[in-house]
């Protein structure tokens, strides 16, 4: 049975990720998501599920465990904060390299540097435009609520695996730290070595006799074998970005302006177009719930409808290059945004609204 409980964000992730039959979690703590490992060391699900816990050494041991049991079809999963997702980029640029698929959680903090502990929405280029090197893609789902907290631990694992590909979660310090009521999901069994063998052929699962070799690697010294697999990945993907978009329109209708925002701006955006519309703005908002893929066709359709977009983020402006992209000059696009840790209200929201692309 479904079962109701109120907790954090980050405590949703921890039980989504037992309740949804994880086989491994590898994390370091740093603040505002420390309470992710904490959770799962206090329900100790060696005890029940089988699934490991373990503390690495650092953020850069924590993703590179997830790499070898990814690398074995298991489900596992770290989390972090910015500064220790920096750490991992090596780490992710392989598994992305080496097709490995895995979930990681981002549970974002003011920069640059150490920052501050405050929430941010900063770390988006270096989620979705590869902060590694090389030409790869990170699958990415910004959640909105705790609720979403716990549904996308599944749906990570799901795309991770039905593409070969790592997947992130994007969260900020307000949904990793507000509490909510949350329904949690019944609990499943863990894969079994031979469902791995069936469903992930690809897996290291140990030679057995009379089967082919299998080397899990993102290393080719051939120049011409790595073109061809490079263009292996960007055929996967364009068929991610074909059928796996994510978004929420909210009172699109009729409106003359759209707000677009991710994450905690959302929830802050849906108070600000009640603030707009009581003045007579007809103001709605376009929420991207995956940010790779982009809903570029979505904000391509609505830019042939509404004067203006506002993108309102907590950064100093880097989804709304994207959102320029998708309306190709159609319509003004501006930005506004707080940062450092400092959130907007829904006032200053709507005040950045009237003066940005109103006027007066």
């Amino acid at each position: 049975m479904r079962e109701l409980k109120l907790m954090k964000g980050n405590e949703a992730i921890a039980q989504a990720a037992i309740r949804c039959g994880a086989d491994g979690y590898f994390g370091y703590p740093i603040t505002p998501q420390s309470e992710v490992m904490e959770t799962l060391m206090a329900e100790a699900p060696w005890n029940t599920t089988g699934m490991v816990v373990l503390q690495a050494e650092s953020e850069i041991a924590s993703i590179n465990m997830v790499y070898g049991g990814g690398g074995c079809g298991k489900k596992v999963m770290t989390s972090s904060s910015s500064p220790g997702v920096s750490l991992m980029q090596e780490g992710l640029t392989y598994l992305a390299g080496s097709e490995v698929p895995c979930v990681v959680v981002n549970v974002v903090r003011g920069g640059p540097g150490l920052g501050t502990i405050q929430p941010a929405q900063s770390d988006y280029f270096q989620s979705v435009k590869g902060g590694g090197h090389g030409d790869y893609k990170l699958i990415t789902l910004a959640p909105a609520s705790v609720q979403e907290m716990a549904d996308f631990v599944e749906t990570a694992f799901d795309l991770a695996f039905k593409y070969r590909n790592p997947a992130m979660i994007l969260s900020d310090g307000v949904i990793g730290q507000m509490m909510e009521k949350v329904e949690l999901g019944e609990q499943k069994p863990r894969w079994t070595n031979e469902y791995i063998e069936e469903h992930h052929p690809w897996a290291t699962t140990g030679k057995k006799k009379g089967q082919e070799r299998r080397v899990i690697t993102s290393v080719q010294l051939e120049s011409s074998v790595q073109e061809e697999f490079n263009h292996k990945l960007q055929a996967k993907y364009r068929e991610i970005e074909k059928n796996e978009v994510l978004y929420e329109k909210i009172m699109c209708d009729d409106a003359d302006y759209l707000f677009v925002a991710y994450g905690s701006s959302a929830r802050i955006c849906q108070k600000a177009i009640e603030i707009a519309r009581s003045k007579g703005i007809k103001a709605g908002m376009l929420r991207p719930i995956t940010l790779y893929p982009f809903p570029v066709l979505q904000l391509q359709e609505l830019a042939g409808r509404v004067k203006g977009m506002l993108s309102v983020e907590m950064s100093a402006g880097q989804m709304v290059e994207d959102v320029r992209l998708a309306v190709n000059g159609k319509i003004p696009v501006e930005h506004f945004g707080r940062y450092g840790g400092a959130i907007h209200s829904p006032s200053e929201v709507v005040d950045a609204l009237q003066q940005k692309l109103i006027g007066g």
